[in-house]
């Protein structure tokens, strides 16, 4: 519903750039990453007169993946622009990135003036064109009065349903044209400025079918996806398996949707597991909520068990039964459906305690089975720095509100598995949605300034930092001084080589990057700079970058160059290759 009726609507002869700025204020948005243009001017000179908050960001792709990060913590769209031209097109892959992870982002891009478009103006291209196929939709604003209505419009389809990108497209003509607006132009609906913006129930019959399955199974398992946390699901998840006595497996979006430290907590499942893969092979009903169970979830679509029932409860329709069969569908938001399994299955609880004694007295005994089979690597001491240990010390340093991000690559796959998030809700985020290196660094400076007073650590890789070492300048100037970046130093593309490695054996090809001391680039970038080249040091060196807030800190992790131990464990994809599957 509107609750603008009080606030400061503007109204009055104004170009399209005020307009869209009065807009954005209205639905109260934060910081906002972008690098500007001429085609827009009217808009950042009206968000400077507004006190709203614009960031330079020194590429545009790096303004999305902050965005991206915004909006995971907050639950608000975070919002990102580009000018026309190499602007546009360089939003393209964190705009997929959100699409893909269920994202809600508000993108601006200038475009050419119409009444020279496809004159060769400078930088024009076909933008809309490459861009919507990236978003939920693009919105082209052909006139100066449309500009509230469609960005309603955008708001409404980022926060709806499965959040994600919305796109609005202004033409330089637009931008800079005026109207005459009247105050009654301004409103948004209140209910579109965070996730998720509507609710809906699964049917009462598809939830006494689910009710009904999970009432005579004796080894359930939940299966939790990232759909979790967009529909802030934690405490009716925790409700529903302390109830029934259900376990907890995740994927790394998942991650927190119970605490990882939780009796329950089954932890990672897919490609890298510590017990849930071992737990769904012996499951006889599996509760899948939020997930979308592709590739690395399911171990390329291999990981579930033939004729073992699944209920799917997910708030897109259409991904239910898309890679596995479910046998009850519920469709509708997570928070709502497993409330109403809970109401269902609170008769049964203490039959359903007794009955899984034995199946959860498994959980702890296999979780200390796992740790003590991987201590050596947890615990080890080795010189350059196992990943293992660096994960670890990250587990024993960092404090129960603090928030990580892993980018792509080794940095999400060493955490999802080893990882443990002490509380429930989002705070580990790991751009899986297109899993691009390079997220880490800009969606650090997002979760920082999202949460200013909680400790953020953002973990990449040196090839990922690489692409994005220029964003230093912008977390030094934009006073994210609680961010920690954490460089995992291993002079290569650290993934690919290990692929290589396994495949090829030492045979490496394009892989190798220079050795670098990265915590000297930071001293000369103006952020702090510590380097730890010895495991004993790395507690230390995590907790001084989390309580000297003074400046950004760069922590410059030498670990091992042995290919051969750069995975967690061997992945999914080299098997099937020995096995002559042609994968991409």
């Amino acid at each position: 519903m509107n609750d603008t009726a009080s606030v400061n609507r503007p109204s009055g002869r104004m170009s399209g750039g005020r307009a869209l700025a009065e807009m954005l204020r209205l639905a109260g948005v934060g910081p906002m990453f972008g690098m500007g243009g001429f085609q827009l001017l009217p808009f950042y000179d009206a968000i400077r007169q507004l006190g709203l908050r614009h960031h330079l960001i020194n590429d545009e792709r790096t303004g999305a993946f902050a965005a991206d990060a915004y909006a995971r913590v907050t639950g608000r769209p975070g919002v990102c622009d580009g000018t026309l031209g190499p602007g546009a097109t360089n939003l393209v892959t964190g705009l997929v990135e959100a699409l893909n992870a269920g994202t809600p982002l508000i993108a601006i891009t200038g475009d050419t003036h119409r009444a020279h478009a496809w004159k060769n103006m400078t930088q024009e291209c076909r933008q809309t064109d490459v861009l919507r196929p990236a978003v939920k939709e693009l919105i082209r604003v052909e006139e100066v009065v449309r500009i509230p209505e469609l960005v309603r419009r955008a708001f409404a389809l980022a926060s709806s349903g499965r959040p994600g990108p919305a796109l609005l497209d202004v033409p330089e003509d637009v931008c800079h044209g005026e109207h005459e607006f009247a105050a009654e132009d301004f409103y948004i609906d209140a209910a579109t400025v965070a996730v998720p913006a509507r609710r809906a129930r699964p049917a009462r019959e598809a939830v006494e079918g689910a009710a009904a399955l999970l009432a005579k199974a004796q080894r359930p398992l939940v299966l939790a996806g990232g759909g979790v946390h967009l529909s802030g699901a934690h405490p009716a998840l925790q409700a529903l398996v302390e109830l029934t006595a259900m376990p907890v497996a995740h994927t790394m979006s998942g991650k927190g949707a119970i605490a990882c430290t939780h009796p329950l907590s089954a932890g990672l499942f897919g490609r890298y597991s510590r017990i849930a893969n071992d737990l769904i092979a012996a499951s006889d009903c599996l509760l899948v909520v939020g997930c979308k169970l592709g590739e690395i979830a399911t171990k390329r679509y291999t990981l579930l068990p033939p004729n073992v029932p699944i209920i799917h409860l997910d708030i897109l329709a259409e991904e239910i039964g898309r890679c596995a069969p479910a046998e009850v569908t519920l469709w509708g938001d997570a928070r709502e459906g497993l409330c109403d399994l809970t109401e269902a299955l609170r008769p049964d609880a203490v039959r359903l305690h007794a009955m899984r004694a034995d199946y959860l007295a498994e959980l702890p005994r296999r979780m200390a089975k796992w740790r003590e089979e991987a201590a050596a690597r947890l615990n080890s001491a080795e010189r350059p720095i196992h990943m293992a240990r660096l994960v670890t010390e990250m587990n024993q340093a960092m404090p129960a509100d603090s928030i990580l991000v892993a980018d792509g690559g080794f940095a999400a796959h060493w955490t999802g598995l080893i990882y443990d998030t002490k509380v429930a809700g989002r705070h580990y985020i790991a751009n899986r949605g297109l899993a691009s290196i390079g997220y880490g660094l800009p969606g650090g400076i997002g979760a920082a300034l999202a949460a200013p007073d909680r400790p953020v650590v953002a973990l990449t890789g040196d090839g990922g930092f690489n692409m994005t070492i220029g964003e230093l300048e912008t977390a030094r100037r934009t006073g994210a001084n609680n961010l920690t970046a954490v460089i995992v130093n291993n002079a290569a593309s650290g993934y690919v080589k290990a692929l290589q490695h396994s495949m090829f054996g030492k045979r490496y090809q394009s892989s190798d990057l220079v050795e670098m001391n990265y915590a000297a680039v930071a001293e000369a970038m103006g952020c702090r700079g510590i380097r730890v080249e010895h495991p004993q040091k790395l507690g230390e060196a995590l907790r001084q970058g989390m309580t000297e807030r003074d400046r950004p800190t760069v922590i410059d992790v030498v670990v091992t160059r042995d290919a051969g131990k750069m995975l967690p464990a061997v992945d999914s994809r080299t098997v099937e290759i020995k096995k002559g599957d042609r994968v991409a």
